[in-house]
């Protein structure tokens, strides 16, 4: 595992506060607490990236009607085969 790098950043006091509230009810230190908060950041941008790429793809090239009809039979048809419903 690669060594630690040490930042320094300021933040407003009531994320301070909010930030010392959630890491004492997990028991986390706060270099835990925000090493987790940023990861959670950093996933949620790699996922707002493919869904941005899956929209602009979709508008070069929508569905065609016949692949929609193609998607509901197959849909319609799982759903009369699945004995659940």
């Amino acid at each position: 595992m690669p060594a630690a790098v040490k930042i320094t950043i300021s933040i407003p006091r009531d994320v301070h506060r909010a930030l010392e509230q959630a890491r004492r009810r997990r028991g986390e230190t706060r270099s835990a607490t925000v090493q987790r908060a940023l990861r959670h950041w950093l996933r949620s941008e790699v996922q707002a990236e493919l869904v941005r790429e899956y929209e602009e793809g979709y508008r070069r090239r929508p569905e065609t009607p016949a692949e929609i009809e193609a998607a509901l039979a197959t849909a319609v048809g799982l759903l009369r085969d699945d004995e659940s419903w």
